[in-house]
């Protein structure tokens, strides 16, 4: 098998399961012409989190890594009308191509984005004491994603699932040490998921698709309180 079967399948797939959205197809055009990257999540992989969303019962979801706001519609439809979707975004262009996406998308619970440095706009939450978020999605840089990975579990509750995406690199995370960060990011990142004292149970998906060979990371939350003790790496 190719990645153009691997492609075709998750095409099948989009139609058997609802066919193109509109507004979501709305949402990629307006950020391919304001040049965002094209590295948001596929259609299946939306659906994916908004299952999870649905069947975790979330109310309250934060993101890091908004992008251009496709992957923010498709957790943000997931949430009751109470609900609360808090984004983080490092460039304003982004945030910017994300608020009209969101506003064109109607979405039906309010949706916070938040421009800077992740890291920090993590820090600010924690400072603020905001309430725990029941679901976690990490998907930006990865060199700090183990930091993400802290941040997450300490704005967490027991129970709270935390998804990383990006987490196999094509595979190249099994191929030992690294000269790419963003290989060593995730070599880091599935090192502390697998040992952080404060998550109950983790494991790695594999997947194929439109976008090619690579994983999500999963772990539920038992401890908020719990520290990491960092490695020497």
């Amino acid at each position: 098998m190719d990645e153009q079967r691997f492609a075709d399948v998750d095409n099948h797939f989009d139609e058997v399961l609802g066919g193109p959205d509109p507004i979501l197809t709305a949402a990629l055009a307006r950020s391919e012409e304001a040049g965002l990257p094209p590295i948001a999540i596929s259609a299946n992989i939306g659906r994916f989190l908004h299952v999870l969303a649905l069947a975790r019962g979330a109310r309250r979801v934060l993101e890091i890594g908004t992008l251009g706001g496709y992957s923010t519609i498709w957790l943000a439809r997931a949430l009751p009308s109470s609900g609360l979707l808090v984004t983080l975004e490092y460039e304003p262009l982004h945030a910017d191509i994300a608020r009209q996406n969101l506003d064109a998308a109607g979405v039906h619970v309010p949706v916070e984005i938040r421009v800077g440095a992740a890291l920090e706009t993590l820090q600010a939450l924690e400072d603020a004491g905001v309430d725990p978020f029941d679901l976690v999605f990490i998907d930006a840089d990865k060199e700090p994603y183990t930091e993400y990975l802290d941040a997450a579990v300490r704005l967490s509750a027991p129970g709270t699932l935390i998804i990383a995406d990006n987490v196999v690199r094509r595979g190249t995370i099994a191929d030992g040490p690294s000269d790419d960060p963003q290989v060593t990011g995730i070599q880091r990142f599935n090192a502390a998921v697998a040992t952080h004292p404060g998550l109950r149970a983790s494991a790695v998906l594999q997947v194929v698709g439109v976008k090619g060979y690579d994983g999500l990371a999963f772990a539920v939350v038992d401890d908020p309180d719990a520290v990491r003790v960092p490695s020497d790496d």
